[in-house]
């Protein structure tokens, strides 16, 4: 594996689940070409079928992926289209998820989240590849450069990283980081490096861990320093997020 793999650790961070939905209700949809095999797969918010007739969908599927709270999800167009015609891989991938939702045999549901995973994961690395003009997460993972950063600080977000650490990462100067991280993200190192941290602490106090430990884990100084970051974005303190031990 890739020593910057720009999608594991976001895979690994926000559970991934693709469930069967109705066409109306599915974020996930692949539609037929003429010929009626695979032709486009369309993620997005009810997938925008206005120029394909109901009757060319192949699959549908509602993505839970974190929402707004898993940056790349967020940083996505609103309708992300993949073009799979030609690509036998792919089309496979589909005509076996296609059979696992026709044939509802035992297992089934699991065996389609785990192929939804896999056409999630080829849809977004093409998007990657692509590429985009449009400022956020999204376009500093295109760039070779930047990605490397990036990746870094998912990676490991409790180092004290500074910004000639990243710099150096990137394969760049100081001030052109600085500059390319500022234009291609839309905030610098330090904000998108703060944001990471508590959306990830946020992911740890909901699943009822220590705030002692999630400060240290995130490079906080002190508890109390982690609760005020965490107030000043959230609106309200760990405490108060974090389960309450049943009765």
């Amino acid at each position: 594996m890739s020593r910057f793999d720009r999608l594991t650790t976001l895979m690994d961070r926000f559970s991934l689940s693709v469930h069967p939905a109705a066409v109306r209700d599915a974020t996930l949809v692949v539609v037929s070409g003429p010929d009626g095999a695979p032709a486009k797969v369309r993620f997005g918010p009810q997938a925008n079928l206005d120029d394909m007739p109901v009757q060319s969908v192949l699959v549908s599927a509602e993505v839970d992926w974190g929402g707004a709270a898993n940056p790349l999800v967020a940083a996505l167009p609103e309708l992300v289209e993949l073009d799979v015609t030609g690509d036998r891989e792919t089309t496979g991938l589909i005509l076996l998820m296609q059979s696992e939702l026709l044939g509802q045999r035992c297992g089934s549901g699991s065996v389609v989240n785990r192929l939804g995973e896999v056409l999630i994961v080829r849809l977004l690395r093409a998007q990657i590849e692509a590429g985009t003009t449009r400022t956020g997460l999204l376009a500093g993972l295109s760039d070779p450069r930047l990605s490397r950063a990036i990746v870094a600080m998912h990676d490991t977000p409790g180092r004290d990283w500074r910004n000639e650490d990243l710099a150096q990462i990137a394969g760049l100067s100081l001030s052109r980081f600085a500059g390319m991280f500022l234009e291609m993200v839309g905030e610098t190192p330090a904000a998108y490096l703060r944001r990471w941290r508590l959306t990830l602490a946020r992911q740890d106090v909901l699943r009822g861990d220590r705030v002692d430990s999630i400060a240290r884990r995130y490079g906080y100084h002190s508890p109390e320093g982690f609760a005020r970051a965490f107030k000043k974005h959230y609106g309200e303190t760990p405490v108060s997020v974090r389960p309450r031990p049943a009765a």
